[in-house]
């Protein structure tokens, strides 16, 4: 494998009101080998008329995104910004039921739009929002039913280690890990440097998920605020921030590394994005991700 793909929220935003119809033009002025699909709840009025726009224009999709929000409705709590102060609220037990199930069908609403674009994996904030993993075991347990829907889709569900606010995003994964031996991960080099965790990854405590073949998708971005700097969370691109990407892929190339790279990096403005940084913006970017482990010149990319 080793493609190189562009996540469409790169390209979709708010300038350009989150508009999947500009996908297919967009797509032609990049140079990559396929599209990570972002998939926004405000879409989910629209799916069938979406999926079959998408659908018609044939591109090469072979990730999505779940919805990032999703997983807050597996915790069982809500946590709000009231007054400068969070404050959190702990559902009843039939609150919980129904969000749960609303979640199930915005899940399987998910899978149907990967199904339909032939995405055969999909990316899951396991963990999201204000509430993030302060109650990170409800949402270990009740993954394996979204797993097992994803399964039954022929999908390969991965957990991305999203930035946290109760432990941190590697003792996460490690929990999902006991829970299921079998589960697949998405590294984040973003997420990563946000918690000074992006080296952790090739010490001896963490190998486990290169060499067992857990971590199969990286995203890759950069990143240039302070530890846990929650006012500095912007995507940057490649070469903008202070990740050491050099570094990084030389150690990656120690291992059999298989799977594909999404490249992360807000690309459009209100003229809907015809300043596609991904090919050029990064300055030496593309010359980073060339030393990452690949089969073929989809390095070429970000030039």
């Amino acid at each position: 494998m080793n493609e190189i793909l562009c996540s469409t929220g790169a390209l979709l935003g708010r300038p350009n009101n989150r508009d999947y119809r500009h996908l297919k033009e967009l797509f032609g002025q990049l140079v990559c080998d396929g599209l990570e699909l972002m998939v926004y709840d405000s879409w989910y009025p629209e799916a069938e008329e979406m999926m079959r726009t998408l659908a018609g224009f044939d591109l090469p999709i072979p990730v999505v995104h779940c919805q990032k929000s999703l997983s807050e409705q597996l915790s069982g709590g809500i946590v709000r910004l009231i007054n400068g102060e969070y404050i959190y609220y702990e559902m009843t037990t039939d609150e919980d039921e129904k969000n749960f199930e609303r979640a199930i069908l915005e899940f399987k609403l998910n899978l149907d739009i990967a199904s339909c674009v032939g995405a055969d994996r999909m990316v899951l904030h396991l963990w999201n929002g204000l509430i993030s993993d302060r109650n990170i075991r409800r949402n270990v347990e009740r993954f394996g039913r979204l797993k097992e829907m994803a399964e039954k889709k022929g999908i390969l569900l991965m957990v991305e280690n999203v930035i946290c606010n109760t432990h941190d995003p590697m003792y996460d994964m490690r929990l999902v890990y006991e829970a299921y031996p079998d589960v697949s991960f998405v590294f984040d080099t973003k997420m990563a440097e946000f918690h000074g965790q992006t080296a952790l990854l090739f010490e001896e405590e963490w190998r486990w998920m290169l060499t067992g073949g857990h971590i199969r998708h990286f995203h890759i971005n950069d990143y240039g605020g302070g530890l846990k700097d929650w006012g500095n969370l912007r995507v940057l691109p490649i070469g903008k921030g202070h990740v050491d990407f050099a570094s990084f892929f030389s150690k990656l190339k120690d291992y059999d590394y298989s799977g594909d790279y999404t490249v992360e990096a807000t690309a459009f403005g209100a003229d809907l994005g015809q300043r596609v940084a991904l090919n050029g913006d990064a300055e030496g970017g593309g010359a980073l991700l060339a030393a990452a482990p690949q089969d073929g010149p989809s390095s070429d990319c970000l030039h």
